[in-house]
């Protein structure tokens, strides 16, 4: 959804059967995981980031509430994939109560609140039966935009950026990289091994949620060498 002075930030959608909004609110959101899994975009698949927000749980930057359930998995996935410096969150109406506004043409993230309600109708059967009234089960959607998408909101609402952490060195781990010999190229926020140039391609160290992960890539990543090697060599001439 874009940015516009007609749009609130927000939706209802009821949890229905069959085609129904509300199964098409789930089944969107679970593709959406689903996607991120296979992308291995998420932080509990790949131990390192490239976000620039300090790890922690997203808030709302108007109410100070923090986001639970499957919001928390949402908004972690956009910090990461988009590079967003902050884990504040903001609807469009917020935004703009807070005297900012949200840039034209950003995109917001859609998340959702569950809860469950009693119909009229169901509280008077309730009531001329005397039992207990059925509830409902029901989702609202909203689309909320991290403030890094906004402009003219006050100053406190942005998370500064922490700095990279320094490398935390393992002598060992180091002399045993260097021993294999292989030609490790360290950036980006990819890890792989590259046959045809055969070069290793690791994050930088700080990137990682716990730097002690690094030293494990990397030994992961010269699995593959010794691979390729094993292959190259005749079966005869195997130990």
């Amino acid at each position: 959804m874009r940015a516009n002075n007609k749009r609130s930030g927000s939706g209802q959608a009821g949890a229905g059967k069959g085609g129904g909004p509300g199964a098409s609110l789930y089944q969107e959101i679970t593709d959406r995981i689903i996607a991120e899994l296979e992308r291995g975009t998420v932080p509990w698949v790949k131990p390192w980031g490239r976000a620039k927000a300090s790890l922690g749980l997203p808030k709302n930057a108007a109410t100070q509430r923090r986001y639970s359930g499957i919001n928390i998995l949402i908004l972690w996935g956009a910090v990461i994939e988009r590079s967003y410096p902050s884990q504040n969150w903001l609807t469009f109406r917020q935004a703009l109560a807070l005297g900012g506004n949200v840039r034209k043409g950003e995109r917001g993230t859609t998340i959702v609140h569950a809860d469950r309600f009693v119909p009229k109708d169901e509280k008077e059967r309730a009531k001329t039966d005397g039992d207990q009234p059925q509830t409902v089960p029901f989702l609202k959607r909203f689309t909320v935009f991290n403030v890094a998408q906004c402009d003219n909101l006050p100053e406190y609402l942005h998370a500064a950026a922490e700095p990279l952490p320094a490398r935390q060195i393992v002598p060992q781990a180091e002399a045993l990289i260097r021993s294999s010999g292989a030609d490790f190229r360290i950036g980006g926020d990819r890890a792989f091994y590259m046959p045809s140039s055969d070069t290793i391609q690791v994050p930088p160290q700080p990137a990682f949620f716990h730097q002690i992960d690094y030293y494990r890539t990397c030994f992961h990543e010269l699995g593959f060498i010794s691979s390729v090697l094993l292959g190259a060599v005749p079966a005869a001439g195997r130990a």
